[in-house]
């Protein structure tokens, strides 16, 4: 029934204009718009934090106006549907992913991933979702979701039904970063690449996304997977998840395309994956790739970036630069997000994920 959300309370992450150059978060109570017959208004019990709600915290506010509520892998139940809402009922179980218009041509083909409208439909979002208490309107619809809210009012193409595989709330806030961090690491081995047991695989950043990278590098029975990355302990959890080799970039001595090609014969990785946006790793990762390899950018550089690629030498090398968006797939305690920011950056936190 439409028109009822109007009253719905709820706690958000509000994100205002930021400060000094760092992201101005505060936990707020707000008010939820009416519901449109396009959307469902979910109750949400975890939302992963991913790199991608901390660099939108920091755009400019030409960007995208502040305040507004961020985060995109979210994970709940629904409670309300908009009149043409088909795809999920009240008391569903849902996890939340991005959001695609459905007639392009690249979604007609099942890769909503690079929708025509993509940026327009997850970036923009929707100025006047959320109430906030001083009377000031928050934008909402960020990947048509929304999620660091504990309702959200969610597009139907943000929405994925997944009643029948959770067998409880615990276990469906387990699988919150599913709709984005997760499926794109696996997304990007699998479908995008094809990795299989012939490759070679390189891994340039072992967070939530770069680990699954790693997963599914195991799982293609891929020879050799290697992973990348200046933290310790994502190193370790890097062997548990099936990385052959580890390499800590920490060391100021490290010739990295060194060591790179002598654990892969001299002849470098079939398919090298960067999560970082580290530009100076993405250069070193183009060289290093194997002729006729796949060099694919998952992280996200900064905007004014730029690689400079000699291009009779890449011609001759066949190798491929590549883009990732969701791996080209069909899709703590709130209280305590600051922390689960500030060790998202550290590396301390893996994959933080709020409970709500």
């Amino acid at each position: 029934m439409n028109g009822s959300t109007s009253s719905v309370s709820a706690r958000a992450i509000v994100a205002r204009e930021p400060v000094q150059g760092k992201p101005d978060w505060k936990l707020e109570d707000v008010t939820l718009r009416q519901l449109e017959s396009n959307e469902l208004l979910i109750r949400i019990v975890a939302t992963g934090v991913c790199h991608t709600d901390l660099l939108f915290a920091l755009m400019p506010p030409e960007a995208g106006p502040y305040p507004k509520v961020l985060g995109h892998e979210g994970a709940g139940y629904v409670q309300e549907i908009g009149s043409k809402v088909q795809n999920a009922t009240v008391g569903d179980a849902v996890l939340l992913s991005f959001q695609f218009c459905s007639t392009c041509k690249n979604c007609k083909q099942n890769h909503p991933a690079y929708c025509q409208k993509f940026e327009e439909l997850n970036y923009s979002g929707d100025p006047e979702v959320f109430h906030v208490a001083d009377g000031s309107k928050s934008s909402g619809s960020f990947f048509g979701q929304s999620s660091f809210s504990s309702f959200a009012i969610v597009k139907d193409s943000s929405t994925i039904k997944v009643t029948d595989l959770i067998k409880n709330e615990e276990e469906l806030k387990l699988f919150a970063p599913l709709g984005c961090g997760f499926q794109t690491g696996v997304g990007t081995v699998d479908q995008l690449a094809a990795a299989g047991s012939q490759d070679t695989v390189v891994i340039m950043g072992l967070g939530g996304v770069g680990l699954t990278a790693v997963m599914a590098a195991k799982m293609k029975e891929c020879a050799i997977v290697i992973g990348i990355d200046r933290v310790p302990e994502r190193l370790k959890i890097a062997k548990m998840c099936g990385a052959t080799h580890t390499i800590n970039t920490s060391d100021s001595e490290l010739d990295l395309e060194e060591v790179v090609k002598a654990l892969t014969g001299g002849n470098g990785p079939t398919i090298t994956v960067d999560t970082t946006g580290n530009v100076n790793l993405i250069r070193m990762g183009v060289d290093f790739t194997a002729n006729r390899g796949q060099m694919i950018l998952l992280g996200v550089a900064p905007m004014d970036a730029s690689l400079d690629v000699p291009l009779v030498k890449f011609m001759q090398t066949g190798k491929q630069l590549r883009g990732s968006i969701e791996g080209d797939t069909a899709p703590s305690e709130v209280e305590e997000f600051q922390t689960a920011i500030t060790e998202m950056h550290t590396g301390v936190a893996i994959k933080p994920v709020l409970i709500w």
